[in-house]
């Protein structure tokens, strides 16, 4: 009679769920995704005043690697802690700090009049930003089942590259408008509106709401809400894929901050093409990589609805996009024309791309309930330490031979190296 009745109570709170809950999840899905492209506009201005920060400051190239990565290796070890604190504290809390924390930081760094200050707010920036993708993978963990998340994953991932497309010719509309500086000013306050939606609406399914998400996960049903839990956060590092993880999204991320950083500054340099010229085609292999992403998580999800293995679904497009994305980025260099380099550069970003989404799902495939948000920040910690060396290095081997040749051959070895970290050494313990 007991049982009977659960199952009853079970498939009524299924009933409801899906009348009222589901459009309340996607919209969560849809407000972060705002908020992703607002994140990576704060991220991409740098990348977009290059050559004008560049010149007012009297910058060499190694010396505007050292800027332009500022952000990234902050951002890089605060994931560490910044996962374990979603984890303890939920992420309706944690975000909403983050959020108002770099909104603030972005708006101050119009006004700085030094390279110093400029320095020690990209620091500041990458710590405040650091809690995103572990909310929102905490968000899909909680809201979606194992067999749907790589959608909605997808889709939060696509903001980056949503942003990396709008941002060369808006941001650059901006930058020729009102400077570098009002361009600051404007994408700072763009967070504003989100920050005070998060707050109003945000909130984590109740029990009931969980277990009829997830009642077919073949995992233990409990409380996931924003109340504190005990998290284990060391014992990650003792398990095997946890550290192939790392380096595999250290190579992977490494060859798309080149992108991030250097793509302008290519155009303008290697390609001879205007500052407003580059706005629009530097767009063109982040359009790409919209794509790459949503089918990268589509893709994922449709093996796991096959009935292939959760984790083996998300290796799929990991190992492909990163194996794919090495064979279209090592020609780039060689290649003396003008639309076959454009094409590559967008092919490359497309492949390199595909495995965004099921990166983050993975994580929340492999690790217990009360872990998903601390293995996803360890392992963009891996991928954002291959970020931060990008632009320093592709800096330093630009003073050194004057073009990109060794940077993109360097790019296409790391993301074979993280195609083979993944295919043979990440799986579930």
């Amino acid at each position: 009679m007991k049982t009977s009745a659960s199952l009853q109570d079970i498939n009524t709170i299924e009933n409801n769920y899906s009348k009222t809950s589901s459009n309340f999840r996607w919209g969560i899905v849809t407000l972060i995704l705002i908020a992703a492209v607002i994140n990576y506009f704060d991220r991409a201005n740098l990348s977009i005043a290059n050559s004008t920060i560049a010149k007012e400051f009297g910058l060499s190239s190694t010396q505007m690697g050292f800027l332009l990565s500022a952000f990234l290796w902050p951002y890089a070890i605060a994931n560490l802690p910044a996962g374990w604190l979603v984890d303890r504290f939920g992420p309706k809390k944690i975000f909403s700090i983050g959020l108002t924390l770099w909104s603030a930081v972005t708006v101050i760094a119009g006004f700085t009049s030094g390279y110093g200050t400029l320095y020690a707010l990209r620091v500041l920036l990458g710590v405040a930003e650091s809690p995103f993708f572990t909310t929102g993978i905490k968000v899909t963990d909680m809201w979606f089942s194992d067999k749907e998340r790589g959608l909605p994953t997808s889709i939060i991932n696509t903001g980056s590259q949503i942003a990396n497309a709008v941002a060369p010719p808006l941001l650059t509309i901006l930058l020729l408008t009102l400077g570098w500086r009002g361009m600051f000013v404007v994408i700072g306050v763009m967070s504003i509106p989100v920050i005070l939606v998060w707050l109003k609406f945000f909130r984590a399914p109740n029990r009931a709401e969980y277990a009829a998400i997830h009642r077919e996960d073949n995992a233990q049903i409990h409380q996931q809400s924003s109340d504190s839990v005990k998290v284990d956060w060391g014992s990650l590092f003792k398990r095997r894929s946890t550290w192939f993880m790392i380096i595999g999204n250290f190579s992977i991320m490494f060859t798309i901050w080149v992108y991030l950083t250097w793509l302008p500054s290519y155009l303008e340099n290697s390609m001879g093409m205007s500052i407003k010229e580059t706005g629009w085609v530097a767009s063109l292999p982040f359009i790409a990589g919209i794509l790459g992403v949503l089918c990268g998580g589509s893709l994922s999800d449709f093996l796991v609805r096959k009935g292939v293995n959760a984790v083996t679904s998300r290796k799929v497009p990991i190992v492909a996009g990163a194996a794919f994305a090495a064979c279209a980025v090592a020609p780039v260099a060689f290649v003396h024309s003008y639309g076959l380099s454009i094409a590559l550069l967008s092919l490359g970003y497309f492949f390199s791309q595909l495995p965004q989404g099921a990166i983050w799902t993975l994580a929340s495939d492999i690790a217990p309930s009360d872990q998903v948000s601390s293995l996803g920040s360890i392992q963009n910690f891996g991928g954002f330490l291959g970020a931060a060396c990008a632009p320093i290095v592709a800096g330093m081997v630009l003073d050194a031979t004057g073009n990109f040749t060794d940077v993109f051959m360097l790019g296409a070895g790391l993301l074979l190296i993280g195609a083979i970290s993944y295919a043979f050494f990440v799986r579930k313990d």
